[in-house]
């Protein structure tokens, strides 16, 4: 089992640590002061959360103090489990770590746009929140005039290590050398960075990551755009170590609450996804 790799800083914080905590702590619904009753195991717990700090809008460094996670995932986290009433810790490392790291038990839960896959589910359980997409990422003018996935024969990509988009790409170099053509010559990343360089630097052709970092990196980085994207249905989930009951049903309590109270969706507005794309919290276990 791998560790974590780049471990960089862990951030200890209680509820009266960031406003938007308090805020959501005491929120319509919240029950903080209900812990120890709604979920004894996770009494006196302070919640280590992995994310790899480097995927925005979902999780990244707030420039006003680099120590310290925000983004879509790092405030939901910490509203969620401030309305639940159990203080958190964010523990930051690459992304392909965090599976294995929260599998065998060194940190309690992985959020950090994780999906959900039955191959993941063996060991982990999810709580799913959203509806996933992807989108290819290429150098400005897009030169190879990748329009569709049916584009890209031939061509290198790159994506993170295990990750969907991965299995994307490997899926349709499959279908590629099926049709005759030349197959995608797929490069594993260990973080998103790093594939960003990789198709900056022309060692690839484009990128596959998940649809709402093409489309910030894109705006931020005016040497690169997103091709297309792709609405994969697929389900955006917190993971955690199998058989956390009273975990699994604090972030689907927690998610609900924040749904129908109206907070989970100011949250999204303030780093522009589209609330459309969330669902219902539904735990699952296989």
């Amino acid at each position: 089992m791998r560790k974590i790799h780049g471990l960089l800083v862990a951030l200890a914080t209680s509820l009266a640590g960031f406003g938007i905590s308090e805020a959501s702590a005491q929120s319509a619904g919240c029950e903080p002061a209900k812990l120890a009753t709604k979920y004894p195991a996770l009494a006196g717990k302070t919640i280590k959360i992995g994310q790899d700090g480097e995927s925005p809008p979902f999780s990244f460094r707030d420039p006003a103090d680099f120590n310290r996670l925000v983004g879509l995932d790092a405030d939901t986290a910490r509203a969620v489990f401030a309305c639940v009433g159990a203080p958190v810790e964010f523990v930051t490392g690459s992304w392909s770590g965090l599976i294995p790291a929260t599998m065998s038990g060194q940190i309690d839960i992985m959020w950090d746009t994780l999906l959900y896959t039955p191959e993941r589910a063996k060991r982990l359980d999810f709580v799913s929140y959203m509806s996933a997409a992807s989108g290819i990422v290429v150098v400005k003018g897009n030169p190879k005039q990748i329009k569709s996935l049916d584009d890209i024969c031939g061509l290198q990509g790159t994506a993170g290590l295990g990750t969907t988009q991965e299995a994307m790409l490997r899926d349709a170099s499959a279908k590629c050398t099926a049709a005759g053509k030349k197959p995608v010559e797929v490069i594993t990343s260990s973080d998103i960075p790093s594939g960003m360089r990789l198709v900056q630097n022309g060692r690839a052709d484009l990128l596959a990551t998940n649809k709402f970092l093409g489309d910030s990196m894109a705006a931020k980085n005016k040497a690169v755009e997103t091709a297309f994207g792709i609405k994969t249905g697929a389900k955006i989930a917190v993971g955690t170590g199998k058989g956390n009951t009273d975990l699994v049903k604090a972030i689907a309590d927690g998610l609900s609450i924040l749904q129908e109270n109206g907070e989970l969706k100011k949250i999204f507005a303030a780093y522009d996804v589209d609330y459309d794309l969330v669902t219902k919290p539904e735990i699952i276990t296989q």
